[in-house]
């Protein structure tokens, strides 16, 4: 019960409360990039969730026996993004021919995946967080539920500005920032629940 209680903490805190985009601010580009459309948003968002639970479930074995065992954990960073890379361009070739109108769609950012700073930093945070495989899991589906939800809360909030008058000053680059730093700022509201809820 207590495993599982610690497993519920972890997919809550994942996804509200040290929510990767608008908590941590890793995986910005695409969250700014690929947010106009909810379709396009909801497919990054999938893309990226996917990625990372492949990074992970690789990475993981990977740091703990054979880095770790051969005493060779100064090369994490270049293995990670070694297999980060790989397991895009599978996805990317499966989008292709599976899915081309949402290949179409994410365009470029559907390569950048590789260099997204969020997908690297839950495979690492996990090992320096000291989870199990499962722990590293199941955080890893709560980042990427969290940066799913992220994209599709926002992506509908930049709809209603687009549709909104917005003072010259503000319109482009500016509202949208202004925006994100508004739904961060609610997400950092969930801290205190989850503490509540569970102690």
């Amino acid at each position: 019960m207590e495993q599982f209680k610690l497993l519920v903490v972890i997919l809550l805190s994942a996804v509200f409360v040290d929510n990767y985009v608008l908590c941590r601010f890793l995986g910005i580009c695409p969250f700014l990039g690929v947010s106009k459309k909810l379709d396009q948003a909801a497919g990054m968002g999938v893309a990226v969730s996917l990625v990372m639970l492949l990074a992970t479930a690789v990475t993981w074995p990977i740091q703990r026996f054979v880095l770790d065992a051969l005493n060779m954990g100064y090369l994490q960073n270049i293995v990670f993004i070694l297999i980060i890379a790989t397991l895009v361009q599978i996805l990317e070739m499966l989008l292709k021919k599976l899915s081309p109108a949402l290949y179409k769609g994410l365009g470029v950012y559907l390569p950048l995946i590789t260099t997204n700073c969020a997908v690297l930093g839950v495979t690492i945070n996990n090992i320096l967080d000291g989870y199990s495989f499962v722990e590293s899991m199941v955080s890893t589906l709560g980042c990427g539920l969290g940066f799913l939800l992220a994209m599709v809360l926002f992506s509908g909030l930049r709809s209603r500005i687009h549709e909104s008058k917005i003072p010259a000053p503000f319109r482009g680059l500016a509202v949208t920032l202004i925006a994100a730093s508004f739904v961060s700022l609610a997400f950092m509201g969930f801290a205190g629940i989850v503490e509540n809820i569970f102690g």
